[in-house]
């Protein structure tokens, strides 16, 4: 389960304080699929960085399954990332030098201890994503569908707790999206926690639960 306890954060830009959270509260149920909307400058990237243990709140707290992530020095927080949150983010972020097959095996070169099969499960995902075919291509040889669909599987690799999704859908033409989108759907009805960041209103409605932000703080939950 994610917990946010009264999360707040703030910056300093341009002399001014600017409140990016300002006493965020929810929880996300184990197996929920949630999505985060809201315009620009409304907090979606800064609560994103919150779940993904890539930022820490200025006050409050936030929970994973119990663990107090926002008390982690920068060394735990990244080998609790790495082991229990996956990312999917809107420009790929896969090596080209790598193949398919590689760059879904990036996470193990993180793995501290024994790898557990991890390279027979990077095989079950790419097949599950209709990629067995493209295991030795590079990236460049893909479409960007397809480029997507790596870094799902690729954030899938360590069994994650959370799955955060950070416009998935941005780059990619309505019927790559569509496959992507559905593939997500796919991932969450076999029991993944899935958050997921959109401006799209019709991603968002893909969701069980949607949370609108705006300057900072909860202006809507679907689940009140």
């Amino acid at each position: 389960m994610v917990c946010m306890e009264a999360v707040t954060r703030h910056y300093r830009v341009g002399g001014q304080t600017i409140a990016a959270l300002d006493g965020v509260s929810f929880e996300v149920p184990q197996g929920q699929f949630m999505a985060i909307v809201g315009p620009s400058g409304s907090g979606k990237s800064t609560l994103l960085n919150m779940l993904g243990c890539l930022d820490r709140p200025d006050s409050g707290r936030y929970l994973l399954d119990g663990v107090d992530v926002s008390t982690f020095d920068d060394e735990r927080a990244s080998d609790f990332r790495n082991r229990r949150i996956g990312f999917v983010f809107q420009s790929f972020h896969l090596l080209p030098r790598l193949s398919v097959f590689e760059n879904t095996l990036l996470p193990r070169r993180f793995l501290r201890g024994p790898d557990d099969g991890l390279e027979q499960r990077a095989h079950n995902l790419l097949q599950r994503m209709g990629l067995q075919k493209h295991l030795a291509h590079r990236p460049g040889q893909l479409s960007g569908g397809q480029m997507q669909r790596v870094a799902i599987a690729r954030a899938l690799l360590m069994k994650p707790a959370l799955l955060l999704a950070d416009e998935p859908t941005g780059n990619l033409d309505s019927r790559s999206a569509a496959d992507v989108l559905a593939l997500i759907a796919e991932v969450h009805a076999g029991g993944q926690t899935v958050v997921l960041v959109t401006h799209d209103a019709e991603v968002a409605a893909r969701a069980q639960r949607q949370i609108s932000l705006r300057d900072g703080r909860i202006e809507h939950d679907s689940a009140a």
